[in-house]
């Protein structure tokens, strides 16, 4: 394919990076992510198919997009998974292409994974407790989920990361045993602030837990922490080192300190509609396009339009501020 101009917004961010969401269902209904009961799920045939993401991933690399994450929802609970990741994985000019996934099925599929050319993983754990884990997740399996970290760290993944949501009056007894855990384990790990994306619509200021009070409670509690070399300044997370161990800790301050200035992704939903910002309250329709029998030309030139209507920041912290009506299962983590 024909290299194109590359995916540049007007506050000169340049575009290499799509995050692809494959479904909007999940086995656990995180609350800040989904809603307990009675939750709406697109018909399988809103949702694009194996071979219109390629196509969309293709042309994205045509357009100087490097990185791919696929999501959901829970990724691995789409049917055959690893054929897809086989299909991206040949694409020439993808140079990273992971998941995020929440590790209950992890363990079935690892290997499928592995094989069909996935390198990196991210896994979604809040807690190491059964009890938080329930609290959290609203169903029980932390033990499916280290199963699942454990087989696939035998099956050849390097470099897991642990991603942890965190949450004032809640997961503060979790930090502890999970920055021990990942420093025995060899895994990364990173927390993120609680983000007013919640399907509840229960999201308050005061429930978030800064990185730096986190950072803090680390730094006392474990070992001390000391910034580490930021190779990437696109990359979400403001990383740490141990002063006695070559682990690192990540914070993704998404909140109290907005990173939106390097920002350089762009997402798909899973029933292929193109994103600007996780906090975006325009879509524009990819798929539409797709099954119009529209060229390449005039699907790229909608991921233009998409970047270019990029806001220099999400807007969390205005006054103004606008929920964008989509919950994150609905957009992709």
């Amino acid at each position: 394919m024909t290299p194109q101009t590359p995916l540049a917004d007007r506050f000169g961010r340049v575009h290499t990076s799509l995050r692809i969401s494959v479904t909007d269902r999940c086995n656990i209904r995180c609350f800040y992510c989904m809603p307990l009961e009675n939750v709406q799920f697109k018909p399988r045939a809103e949702l694009l198919t194996f071979e219109e993401i390629e196509r969309v991933a293709r042309l994205a690399v045509s357009l100087g997009v490097r990185k791919f994450r696929l999501t959901g929802g829970e990724p691995l609970v789409r049917a055959q998974l690893h054929e897809l990741i086989q299909r991206l994985a040949a694409i020439p000019g993808v140079e990273d292409l992971a998941l995020t996934t929440n590790g209950v099925l992890l363990a079935d599929q690892a290997a499928a994974l592995h094989d069909a050319g996935l390198r990196r993983l991210n896994v979604s754990l809040d807690g190491l407790s059964e009890e938080m884990f329930r609290r959290i997740t609203r169903r029980q399996g932390v033990d499916r989920v280290l199963q699942g970290i454990a087989a696939a760290q035998a099956v050849g993944f390097q470099g897991i990361r642990l991603n942890a949501v965190s949450i004032r009056g809640l997961t503060e007894s979790e930090i502890v045993p999970l920055a021990r855990f990942s420093r025995e384990h060899d895994l990364e790990l990173r927390f993120i602030e609680f983000m007013p994306l919640d399907a509840d619509k229960n999201w308050g200021e005061a429930q978030v837990l800064s990185g730096a009070e986190v950072r803090e409670v680390i730094s006392r509690d474990v070992a001390e922490l000391s910034p580490a070399c930021r190779a990437d300044l696109s990359q979400p997370a403001v990383d740490y080192e141990y002063a006695d161990s070559p682990a690192r800790v990540g914070f993704i301050n998404s909140v109290t300190e907005p990173f939106c200035g390097d920002c350089n992704r762009l997402r798909i939903t899973a029933e292929g509609q193109l994103r600007n910002c996780l906090f975006s309250t325009a879509e524009w329709d990819v798929r539409a396009l797709l099954r119009s029998g529209a060229t390449d030309e005039v699907v790229a030139k909608l991921f233009h339009d998409c970047t270019s209507a990029k806001r220099r920041g999400h807007g969390s912290d205005d006054q103004g501020f606008a929920d964008t009506q989509r919950a994150m299962y609905q957009i992709g983590g």
